[in-house]
Parts: structure tokens; sequence; C-alpha cells
């Protein structure tokens, strides 16, 4: 008997406009509020126009926490009924970002709804986010979540199939008879990892790696999944293929609530994984988020490389990838916030260098028209043009091809860089859950202020260290692409010796504001000290313009990192 397809009425809510990445809420949210999860999911079928949707293929998948399985019952109910022809879904319901925007791409799918909210805690009492990424593999563009947003707005029905059920444990295709509908629904269960495994191979030489890392004279390595979506892939393609022992790999089960812990790979909520480096047994070491798309790299007795060194690093040594051998480079990209230390690297090798706001869509614009290769934010994300997500197996995979080739530490590869290039010392605060309000109000005071011309050339002393203020703005982007405009993208004070101030409010918490406070300065003498200690000066002279601490009632950040 085929399926019944009802059209239920509904109202909208104010509040589902997707952020940075998606739109990010507590459980709670969607477990309580009636239809908001239907609501939510119908605005994102409805943005596709209908000739587009008919009979189209999308994918779907997510990093495994609490709550994916049941939203991915009633996607696969919705997309049957929006007249979806082909859903793929990974296996349990599970595949990471980066893998579900090379299935896209693969299957050339109209799109994917990955069910994730990356870094952010899960679990029943935590987060739980909803993304959709375009026909390209990539986050939708502004316009697309602006129109997803409208419709959510003013939704008085949405179309499903409540008697479709999908076994998600077996691997292989399951049809549906729907009424009204000539060809059968089918839903493809898929092994998450083999085609990004597949892709991977076609970038990286697997055989040195694999004599690198289980050969006679092979380093010793630690990665820590942090309960995340990426264990299957480490256990996979790092453990089986390339020959590490299973032991190199660790918290690779993922969880529902990531084994109560914070699924983000910084010194603060890695900080096992970091205690572990300190006795100096591995060589390598590196963390991973929730969803598998963000990286922490750490050397030897836990040396901590910041993601804007390590993008510039790849740079310097992006012809150890076999993959560049055969595309060249076409640019390379940072956002806004994120260190200048990949511009000197552009400089030198007279690369075209694009600066960018945050988020992978901007990436993703300028790799489709062929004009980027490598690019990176500050936020441990770092990717290349396989995809149009950041990727951080891929990242992992690019150091190890590094240190396979030159054989020198990751400390002595930094340091190296270091002296070639000189410094940028980098650290970001984030002050989380604060008061919107205070928030808003505290960085409309901080435009103001640092908009009159009054500002430009102010001098702020710190002990025996001055700052000149050279350039103060509010950051807006022209795509070069497509020339649209993105403004509001940061507050940004520049001094004369190249050192900036960076206040942004982040748009990928679920609960309150974040504010960051990014800060950023070049030294080409003293380049083996401490990041704190050599950019205290500025962060007293950041708090101090935006008297945050007083604003917010914040005495200090949640995170350093």
């Amino acid at each position: 008997i085929p399926l019944q397809v009802l059209t239920v009425p509904t109202a909208p809510y104010p509040d589902q406009r997707p952020g940075t990445s998606g739109l990010r809420k507590k459980v709670y949210v969607f477990q309580s509020r009636r239809n908001y999860l239907h609501n939510f999911i119908q605005s994102i079928f409805s943005s596709i126009d209908l000739r587009d949707r008919q009979g189209s293929t999308v994918v779907v998948g997510g990093d495994g926490r609490f709550f994916n399985t049941t939203a991915i019952e009633v996607i696969v109910q919705m997309a049957a009924a929006n007249g979806v022809g082909r859903l793929i879904i990974g296996h349990h319901g599970i595949m990471s970002t980066p893998a579900i925007s090379c299935v896209i791409r693969k299957y050339k799918a109209i799109g994917g709804i990955i069910l994730t909210a990356s870094h952010n805690p899960g679990g029943p009492e935590g987060d739980f986010g909803i993304k959709f990424n375009t026909a390209n593999g990539g986050p939708a563009k502004e316009a697309v979540t602006n129109k997803i947003f409208q419709i959510s707005r003013t939704i008085e029905e949405f179309a499903i199939c409540p008697g479709l059920h999908v076994d998600l444990t077996t691997l292989g295709k399951q049809t549906f008879d729907l009424e009204n509908k000539f060809k059968p629904f089918t839903v493809e269960i898929v092994d998450s990892v083999e085609s990004y495994a597949n892709l991977l191979r076609n970038i990286f030489d697997f055989a040195a790696l694999k004599e690198f890392l289980s050969g006679e004279n092979h380093i010793k390595i630690r990665l820590d999944s942090m309960h995340g979506v990426l264990g299957p892939y480490v256990k996979r393609i790092v453990c089986e293929e390339l020959g590490c022992p299973v032991n190199s790999a660790i918290n690779c089960v993922p969880m529902e609530d990531f084994g109560g812990q914070h699924p983000d790979p910084n010194l603060t909520y890695a900080a096992d994984l970091v205690d572990s480096m300190r006795d100096g047994q591995y060589d390598f070491g590196a963390a991973f988020d929730g969803d598998g798309d963000r990286n922490m790299i750490l050397g030897k007795h836990g040396f901590f490389v910041s993601p804007p060194d390590s993008v510039a690093v790849i740079a310097d040594n992006i012809f150890c990838i076999p993959y560049f051998q055969h595309t060249g480079v076409r640019g390379f990209a940072r956002s806004m916030p994120t260190s200048s230390a990949l511009d000197r690297v552009a400089k030198a090798t007279k690369i075209e260098l694009y600066e960018t706001p945050t988020g992978w869509k901007f990436f993703g614009n300028l790799m489709d028209a062929g004009r980027l290769s490598l690019c990176g934010e500050e936020s441990f994300g770092t990717g290349g043009d396989h995809i149009r997500e950041k990727d951080g197996l891929w990242a992992v995979l690019a150091w190890l091809s590094i240190l396979a080739t030159r054989r020198k530490s990751v400390e002595d590869i930094l340091k190296d860089h270091w002296l070639k290039y000189g410094r940028n010392y980098f650290t970001r605060y984030d002050y989380e859950n604060v008061d919107i309000d205070a928030a808003c109000e505290m960085m409309e005071d901080l435009e103001i202020m640092i908009s009159d011309k009054s500002f430009v050339k102010q001098r702020f002393a710190v002990e025996d260290k001055i700052y000149q203020v050279e350039k103060a703005d509010n950051f807006e982007y022209t795509d070069p692409v497509d020339s649209t405009i993105t403004r509001n993208q940061g507050l940004r004070i520049i001094f004369s010796d190249g050192s900036r101030i960076i206040y942004r409010l982040s748009g990928t918490g679920s609960d309150g504001a974040t504010v960051r406070i990014y800060i950023d300065s070049y030294e080409k003498e003293q380049i083996f000290e401490d990041t704190q200690v050599m950019l205290a000066p500025l962060a007293t002279i950041a708090l101090k313009i935006s008297q945050l601490h007083h604003r917010t009632g914040r005495s200090g950040p949640s995170v350093i990192t």
C-alpha cells in the first residue's frame, strides 16, 4: 500500500535565522517547541525550487550527538513528502562534515543536511544544530540562508510522510512507494568512511605515510577524536590502512554526549591530550572536534602549533603533498581575524592572498572560481580545495606528509618557519554566554568610538611599549568572484607596527552571546618568547578600549586559545 503524504498546519517561530554554521539551539528547544524541527526542515526544502527538488539527491548525516537519529527520521519523512527522489545517509546516521561535502560532490547531490553543533557540547542538556550545504558541498551562501529564514517566519504548513521508517543500521538501498509519486523514494545507507578515504588516497602518498607511521623508524603519534564523529575515520584510515598501532587513536567511539566532554580541539578542552604529550613519548599529536572539521596540532612535549601558524607552514611546504604537485597552487586565503602569518608566505611565493570574513562559504566561492587552493581560520580550521569544508583529518595528513618529507620535528619545522618569516604572536579570548543586550551595546559603542576621526593616530602606552592607531574600521568584504558585499564582520584596530586588535560577536553559540577578542602582533627578532607574555600589553589595551569586563560583568575569558 503506498504510504500516505500529509500536509500538516503549523505556526512560525521568529528565531530560526541560520548563523555562520546553521541553526544551533539547545536540544530542549527542538524537543519542547511543537514542530520546531519540522518548520526549519520544511523551510530548507521550500527554499529549493520545486523543479530542482523533484527526483533530486540529498545527502544526510550528523556527528552522532543526542537527537541525531530522531531528527534524521523526520528529515527522511519530510524529504519524501517534498519530492526528493533519493537520500544518501551515513551508516547509523553518522558522517563527518568533510565526508558529507565529499559525498555531495561525488553523487552530484543538490545539497546536504548536516546535523551538528560542531565543537559545542552534546547530550540531552547540550546543543543541537542543522546546517544546509549546497550542491558545491559547501555551506549555503547568505542569499540561501536568508531565504530559509524568511520562509521560516511565514510558514503555515509542512509536508510529511509519517508512515515511512528507515533502518539506519543496514548498508544498502531501501525503497518506498508513496501515494501521488510515480517513482519509488530511495534511501541509500552508505559506508561513512569509504568515499572520503578514497578521496584522501588521491591527495596524499599513502605508501610514504605508511612507512613513516609504521615502518622501521616510525614516529609515535596520538590522535584524539574526543568521542566525536571522526573516531571510525581515524581507526580505518590511520590505524588500519596506514599501520599505526591501535592505541595511537583514543576516544574513537562516537557518543551522544561526547563522553561528557566539550568536543572542541583547543588547549582548554583537549587538556587530556596535551597532558599525555608532555612526557615526550609521542612525536606528534592532534585532536578533532565533534563533526571532524577542526583540528589542533601538537608536537613533542605538547608543543602547540597555533592555527594561523599551521596553515602558514602547510602553505610553505605545500609541495610535500602530491595533490598540489599535480594541480599547482591557485591562491591562499585566511579569515580576517586569523593572523597574517599566511600573508608572508603568499608574498614570498608570489601567490595571491585573500582575506575573507569568517565562514567557509567565502572560501568555497573562491575555490569554485578556481582562485583558491589552501585556506585556514584561526578557529582551528584548515582545508584545501578537494572539498568545500574545513577538514581535520586532511590537515593532520598534510602535517604528517611535511614531517615525512622534511624529517624534522614539529617544533623544529615551526622554529625554522619563524626564522625565515618572523613570528605572528596570536591569541583569542572568548567570553561565552554573555548577556546579548550588553554585548551588542558594547560593540555599538565601540564602533562609534573607533569610527571617530580622532581615534586614528591615538597612542596607547603599556609599560615601555607604545602603540599608535593607524587604521580602525568595521571590516567589510567585496567578493572578487561575484562582487557581493558582506558588511559588519568585526571591529578592527590596526596599529602602525602591524599589530591588530579585533572584536567580534560569534555566531556559533546556542546560548547568549560570545564576545571574541583577537590579538595579533608580528615580531622579526623576538621569536621564541611566550605568547601570552608577548601579547599582554595589547590585551591590556583591548580591555581598556572596550571596557569589556565592566560592560559585561565578566572578570575574565571563558577560554584562551
